[in-house]
């Protein structure tokens, strides 16, 4: 067989489901090696809207998402969404078509040594330099992508390897096991919960990516200690739950930083630094921390850990709810503080004032959305309210780029999203300046047949960076801009538009919206004077308790 034949029997042992990307003429073979195989090619109109599809993919399933870009611009176009997804702990594995080996030792049409390029921000990755490393390379690329903790692969494709005569089967799966929390650190972290008088549980990302959102929420229940999860970690426990404190990580002070400001003991479960960094809630560096993942802590002034439980973390938390950890009474756990934070999700939900307030409009898409249905963030002003105050009561239903907070994920990212769930209602919420980035991608959907919603905050200009400008100098720097009319924009696609002209309108057009066949678009003016009325506030704080 060919060694491209070779490379998709090897893709299919690794149950690849969707291959999202471009054809081009280095990865020719490939494509026509499709043809032939169970596998779902969907072509995109962007290699960033492929990639970003891919990392959507790995975040909500577990599994690698694949995408595939031809050489040199192909493969650079593939670099955002590869980056994300590397940094925010999605199972990736990017395939690129590359020039012949017999041209790379000189310069050539298109070639660039996209390994190297793509070396910082992959776990792992090479050139097939002969057919016969092809079954170990791309078992190698999904083992690396998926394992603890997750990121993105490389393979480069030459084109005249892939046409070459090879023998060869996939390679089998192996499954290793997990690691144990050592006996003397189960027993050191249960000392120091048992010790603390105003413990606070940090969850991240690596809770929701674990699975380990029902023994977290049993966890804080038998010790009665309050969780606070970060912008990924969101849905990690209900935000219904009476120990729920909701979201950390504005740059700003928020309420959610007076339980930090209390406590003595920090449980920092499933948590990257990437996240929100340390140094933010724990400025003194005075706080004990105990670090539940499944990788050791990374080094950090401000994360100087008192234990590390290193392991499977549904297992360790499992372990630590043995060592019968009594209940804590815990002042600001009771109510107080909880019911200020949820105060200010809820007090903007019946303002008439239009443009409407983001609050509102979140207060809004909440109303709509079911418990599972899934909301996609893209990056802007919007991303900051999402992450305060769009609450969450399943994990993985509202996915943020945060590590890497890369512009133009929403669109792709909830076209994925509806492809994998086509019986929930997945929107992709934007700024105007973030549709338009990889707004190409609805002809994809329109094409393929998937209906998602997606909504922009609409104050044409980029609205986080004027917020920032204003903080910090009082006055903005070349933000504004103009916009296409996007009804007619969304129409042009087959897709159906919408805009929002009143307060009392977004509900019934996101319920219609939502009941179409195709794609909709929702252009929703936005008031983000509120972004300022916020940094006042949270710079103003005194903690209430």
């Amino acid at each position: 067989m060919k060694a491209s034949e070779l490379a998709i029997k090897c893709l299919e042992n690794e149950n690849v489901a969707y291959m999202f990307g471009i054809p081009g003429e280095e990865n020719l073979d490939l494509m026509d090696a499709l043809l032939e195989s169970k596998i779902q090619f969907i072509q995109t109109r962007d290699e960033r809207g492929a990639a970003f599809m891919a990392d959507v993919y790995g975040r909500l399933t577990g599994k690698a998402g694949v995408c595939l870009a031809t050489l040199g611009p192909g493969a650079m176009n593939l670099v955002t969404g590869v980056a994300d997804a590397n940094m925010d702990r999605a199972p990736l594995v990017a395939i690129t078509g590359q020039a012949g080996l017999d041209r790379m030792h000189k310069e050539s049409h298109q070639y660039m040594d996209v390994v190297s390029v793509f070396k910082p921000m992959t776990k792992w990755n090479t050139l097939l330099h002969v057919p016969e490393i092809i079954p170990e390379s791309i078992r190698k690329a999904f083992k690396v992508a998926t394992a603890e903790k997750p990121g993105a692969t490389h393979i480069d494709f030459p084109e005249d390897l892939a046409k070459m005569q090879t023998a060869g089967e996939p390679v089998p799966h192996d499954f290793p096991s997990d690691a144990e929390p050592v006996d003397a650190c189960l027993e050191r972290a249960a000392q120091l919960i048992r010790e603390a008088r105003q413990p606070i549980i940090l969850a991240g990302n690596g809770v929701v990516r674990q699975g380990a959102s029902q023994v977290l929420t049993e966890f804080a229940e038998a010790a009665n200690i309050p969780v606070a999860h970060t912008f990924m970690g969101k849905g990690s426990i209900p935000w219904t739950h009476p120990l729920s404190l909701l979201t950390v990580g504005l740059q700003a002070r928020d309420f959610v930083s007076c339980g930090f400001d209390r406590a003595d003991l920090v449980i920092a479960i499933g948590y990257d630094i990437v996240e929100y960094h340390p140094r933010l809630w724990n400025l003194g560096q005075d706080k004990k921390i105990v670090h539940i993942d499944t990788e050791p802590s990374e080094s950090d002034a401000a994360y100087v850990t008192d234990v590390e439980m290193v392991g499977n973390i549904k297992h360790s938390l499992a372990c630590l709810l043995a060592q019968g950890i009594q209940p804590k009474e815990l002042a600001y756990a009771s109510d107080t503080l909880r019911e200020i934070i949820l105060a200010r999700i809820t007090e903007h939900r019946d303002d008439k004032a239009f443009p409407m307030k983001p609050q509102k409009i979140l207060s809004d898409i909440r109303s709509v959305l079911a418990e599972n249905d899934i909301l996609i963030s893209d990056v802007g002003a919007h991303k900051m309210w999402i992450a305060r105050m769009y609450p969450c009561y399943q994990p993985n239903t509202c996915i943020i780029s945060n590590g890497f907070a890369a512009m133009g994920i929403a669109v792709p990212g909830a076209f994925v999203a509806k492809l994998i769930y086509p019986e929930r209602n997945c929107l992709a919420v934007c700024g105007d300046g973030g549709f338009l980035m990889n707004s190409q991608e609805l002809e994809t959907a329109v094409r393929v047949g998937v209906p998602f919603v997606t909504l922009i905050f609409n104050d044409e200009a980029y609205g986080l960076i004027e917020w920032k400008q204003m903080n910090t100098f009082g006055r903005p720097a070349h933000i504004d801009f103009t916009n296409p009319d996007f009804v007619k924009y969304a129409q042009a696609f087959g897709a159906k538009g919408y805009r929002v002209q009143g307060s009392d309108e977004l509900v019934p057009i996101l319920k219609d919206a939502f009941n179409q066949n195709v794609p909709s678009v929702i252009d929703c003016p936005v008031n983000y004077a509120e972004n300022l009325r916020l940094t006042e506030e949270l710079g103003n704080l005194t903690c209430p308790i």
